[in-house]
């Protein structure tokens, strides 16, 4: 019977991811809405096959931009293929060209990536991503130089009116993808095999004890995710109609390794979260202030420090509080938790901004207008006040999460004893 329910609550959970693909852009009808909403399904797709090296295999790769970008490449070539030369294959079915192409480049760089794990792994997919990097600008017949390769999804018929013209058309392109690479990709860490990468990366020894090949489990695994990142490429290649060096370069995939973690890669759902916090970040975040890279590297090292498992892992954290119907005990700490974090928060972007603005923006004047207060980079109040303010919320800060720590620990215990209990009385 507990089988039974959780098979049905399986499938709701999977038709509310369906619904909510396809009803927010009915919400969120903005053109730049649905151009974030595009590439937060691209990123979905991305970061989810890039965890199935860290979180499931325990491979830190530092080159996952790789099998992207180049699934983008060969996918734009397919496209301008396809529209110049009337090949028969149609706009929607280039994706899976992408897909076979970073599963090819995967089977190619992967039997050598492979062959060794841990940091020895990581630091040849470094020097494979530079290499590619490195020929993407000495090969301009393939990657198109500096200015990169266009194409056109709009060269071929119009298939029931769906010209793949508007935005919207191809966000539900994309969509459709989405929900089918996240459901495969869900279904693979059920598999036998997915069971298996995961022993490999607990206990490789282990696992070639019981007769199994770890080297063999890793090369699988690192094919199948370059099939998905492939297909994330040719969906990139689609949304923006141009590829260039960029997508195989290392900020690429310094992103989805970064992202992937905040959201957390020990939970299938992590990498979902982090592909949307990366395209905010990305999109928002950087139209809005010049420091936010410095911002995304403070928030790294605070989740570093105090939530190793990213964020999925403080929501199951929190759910599991919650089921034991501790969590609104702890709701007041929270609020002042979050109240002092916030002044904190305040103080320190403060002081970021006006540092940049008296160090890049000096000739537009003195004044940096910060959330509707004037603060002026010349005068010594504004420094001494918000010195002031830094001091007063780390302090306040260290007092709420000292409270925080100690009735969160007592809500643990309580956990404990009720289990203990419950199993005893079992």
């Amino acid at each position: 019977m507990q089988r039974w329910n959780a098979r049905i609550g399986s499938v709701w959970l999977w038709a509310l991811f369906a619904a909510v693909l396809l009803l927010v852009p009915q919400v969120f009808t903005s053109g730049l809405s649905v151009t974030m909403l595009s590439q937060m399904g691209i990123a979905i797709i991305a970061c989810l096959s890039y965890n199935m090296l860290l979180g499931q295999g325990g491979m830190l790769s530092f080159g996952h931009a790789v099998y992207t970008g180049l699934g983008a490449f060969v996918s734009i070539h397919a496209l301008n293929m396809y529209s110049g030369a009337g090949m028969p294959l149609p706009v929607s079915m280039v994706p899976l060209v992408g897909g076979v192409a970073g599963m090819g480049f995967a089977v190619l760089f992967g039997y050598v990536t492979t062959r060794k794990s841990g940091t020895t792994f990581a630091m040849i997919t470094l020097g494979l991503a530079e290499l590619v990097f490195a020929m993407s600008l000495m090969v301009p017949e393939f990657f198109g130089g500096e200015g990169g390769i266009s194409g056109n999804r709009m060269s071929g018929p119009a298939v029931m009116g769906i010209t793949f013209g508007p935005a919207k058309q191809v966000y539900y392109l994309i969509a459709a993808y989405t929900l089918v690479c996240v459901v495969l990709m869900y279904a693979f860490t059920q598999t036998p095999l997915g069971r298996l990468l995961n022993a490999v990366r607990d206990n490789p020894e282990r696992v070639e004890f019981i007769g199994y090949n770890p080297q063999r489990v890793r090369y699988t695994a690192f094919i199948i995710a370059g099939f998905f990142a492939g297909i994330s490429g040719g969906l990139g290649a689609l949304n923006f109609e141009i590829v260039n060096a960029e997508v195989v370069g290392a900020a690429r995939s310094g992103a989805y390794l970064l992202f992937t973690f905040l959201g957390g890669a020990t939970f299938f759902f992590g990498p979902i979260i982090g592909a949307i916090l990366m395209v905010m970040a990305f999109v928002l975040l950087s139209e809005f202030t010049q420091a936010w890279l410095l911002y995304l590297g403070l928030v790294f090292m605070v989740m570093v420090m105090y939530a190793p498992g990213g964020i999925a892992s403080l929501i199951m954290m929190n759910l599991r509080v919650a089921r034991h119907g501790k969590l609104r005990a702890l709701l007041p700490a929270y609020g002042v938790l979050a109240a002092a974090a916030l002044v904190l928060l305040v103080a320190v972007a403060a002081l970021v901004e006006m540092v940049y603005h008296r160090q890049l923006n000096a000739a537009m004047g003195s004044v940096v207008n910060f959330m509707g207060v004037a603060l002026d980079t010349t005068s010594a109040q504004s420094w001494l006040g918000l010195l002031a303010v830094l001091v007063l919320g780390g302090w306040a800060f260290s007092l709420a999460q000292r409270h925080f720590g100690a009735q969160w620990d007592a809500a643990q215990e309580a956990i404990e004893h009720e289990t203990l209990a419950a199993g005893g009385a079992l």
